[in-house]
């Protein structure tokens, strides 16, 4: 008796066992493969919940969101930028990619893109990547859908506690470089390109995989053009332009620097309606004849460019003869080695009467610090807590011939 009643004990205590057993390897299996998701909200702060799905592919989006012009313009107009980029927004889409099948290539290196250009410089290591990055996709970015494959290359980085929040600002600093260098890109919306962060636990084994694309909108290119096709054709209209300009090119730096500021203020119109197409790029101003001080400034550094005269794009605020103090853009560039500024969208002021003195047309040519502190502040950080740029230091007297 006592034989069966030991058994029957023992029996339910095996099941008992057996049971608790399946009951830990469940929790345990649920625990390991927990799968961490992250939203980050405004000004860049990582939150990591902890009670998310298993085996999820996150899809992390970052985008530069946009401000329009609010400000007056006035008789020396300095108007805000079209797309003023701000800290990057992020949107959590954890299941787009399980939905879409994505390929992942993670053996990505841009190692052989050789970039020198002025805001690039500035950029950490891991920001100069990306800027790279979209370097290299420059022509498959026209379509404005190109996934910008980044693969595995940042995973030193978002192992690192606040990682994710770190990859952020190093894509903010390098798409603001990329676009402040790069005139030429005027197709591109900032406002439209997502930066992707997968990021998959299966096990103790976890992966990340990196890439930038149209996240949920249509394409990542300005309202004004939506093919390649189109692109191609405006690029095509602006360097027929530019040769035209260039087939006048001087012997010396100043004359050269001077020829292309006095073509485009007696070429271009300032807009003062601020709402036509491309007035905050190089195809408005060099095609339209009309456009914004970001026009002008972007169409000055672009002919700079192309007659290799190191040139920058300079953003900060300025105060007009009337008293009121805007944002604004104008550019330092160099001569005989030393930098200096140039405004040529003060120098083609609105005038009621349509009579501007030829000493108006030439006040703000290859100036010194004494002349351009009176009314230009530079401000080198072009996004509220973003990367603080340094701009060339500008001689302190103004050019003289």
């Amino acid at each position: 008796m006592k034989s069966r009643v030991s058994t029957a004990i023992m029996s339910i205590v095996i099941i008992l066992i057996i049971i608790v057993i399946i009951l830990f390897g469940i929790i345990l299996w649920n625990e390991v493969t927990r799968a961490e998701a992250s939203i980050i909200q405004e000004g860049m702060q990582t939150v990591i919940p902890e009670d998310v799905q298993a085996d999820i592919i996150e899809d992390v989006q970052t985008a530069i969101s946009e401000e329009q012009p609010n400000n007056n313009i006035t008789e020396k107009s300095n108007t805000i930028m079209e797309e003023e980029i701000k800290t990057p927004e992020i949107l959590s889409n954890p299941f787009e990619d399980i939905r879409n099948g994505s390929s992942k290539k993670e053996d990505i290196n841009y190692d052989g893109i050789t970039i020198n250009k002025f805001f690039y410089n500035q950029l950490e290591e891991e920001a100069k990547i990306i800027y790279k990055a979209f370097e290299a996709n420059k022509e498959n970015m026209k379509t404005g859908t190109y996934k910008i494959e980044l693969g595995n290359l940042f995973t030193d980085v978002l192992e690192k506690d606040n990682g994710q929040d770190q990859l952020g600002k190093y894509y903010q600093s390098a798409i603001e470089a990329y676009m402040y260098d790069n005139p030429d890109v005027f197709y591109l919306s900032p406002n439209k390109m997502y930066l992707n962060i997968e990021k998959t636990t299966r096990m103790t084994n976890i992966t990340y995989y990196v890439y930038i694309n149209s996240g949920t909108q249509a394409n990542y290119l300005v309202d004004e053009f939506s093919s390649r096709e189109q692109i191609n054709n405006a690029i095509s209209q602006i360097e027929q332009v530019r040769d035209r300009i260039l087939a006048n090119k001087k012997s010396n730096t100043y004359d050269n620097i001077k020829m292309v500021h006095d073509y485009l203020i007696e070429n271009m119109k300032y807009d003062t309606t601020v709402s036509k197409n491309n007035i905050y790029n190089i195809y408005g101003s060099m095609i339209n004849g009309e456009a914004v001080c970001e026009g002008y400034a972007k169409s000055f550094k672009y002919l700079m460019d192309a007659l290799d005269i190191p040139c920058t794009l300079t953003i900060g605020e300025a105060t007009n003869l009337e008293g009121q103090t805007e944002k604004h853009a104008w550019n330092y560039v160099q001569l005989n080695g030393t930098w200096y500024a140039v405004d040529t969208t003060w120098d083609d002021p609105v005038s009621e009467n349509g009579m501007v003195t030829q000493v108006a047309k030439v006040r703000y040519l290859l100036k010194g610090l004494n002349t351009m502190q009176k009314d230009h502040k530079p401000n080198g950080r072009f996004t509220d807590d973003g990367k603080v740029f340094t701009y060339p230091t500008l001689s302190i007297e103004d050019y003289y011939i």
